[in-house]
C-alpha cells in the first residue's frame, strides 16, 4: 500500500511525499490503528504524521515531527496514482 501527499511548507515550497510499507507500519504502531481506517475517519494528524515518516525515513527532513509540523502550511493527497 502506498500514498501520496502533497504538503506546501511555509517557505513556499511544495513537496510530494509517498508514504509506504515501513510508513503504514510505524502509523500502525504509534497510534495503535489499522490503515484502514485512513479511507474512514482520516485525521489530518494521521496523515501528516505519515508525511513526516516518509520525508524522514528518505533523507526529505532531519527535524523532528513536531518541528516538522511548524513548517508545513498545507497537505493533502495528491490525485496521482502512487508509484
Amino acid at each position: 500500500m502506498k500514498l501520496n501527499l502533497q504538503v506546501s511548507f511555509t517557505d513556499g515550497s511544495t513537496r510530494e511525499i509517498e508514504a509506504s510499507t515501513p510508513d503504514m507500519v510505524a502509523f500502525e504502531d504509534k497510534f495503535n490503528v489499522s490503515v484502514a481506517t485512513l479511507g474512514q475517519d482520516t485525521r489530518i494528524s494521521w496523515l501528516l504524521y505519515l508525511a513526516w515518516h516518509a520525508d524522514k525515513r528518505t533523507g526529505g527532513t532531519k527535524l523532528n515531527y513536531d518541528k516538522w509540523l511548524e513548517t508545513v502550511d498545507n497537505m493533502g493527497e495528491t490525485e496521482q496514482a502512487p508509484k
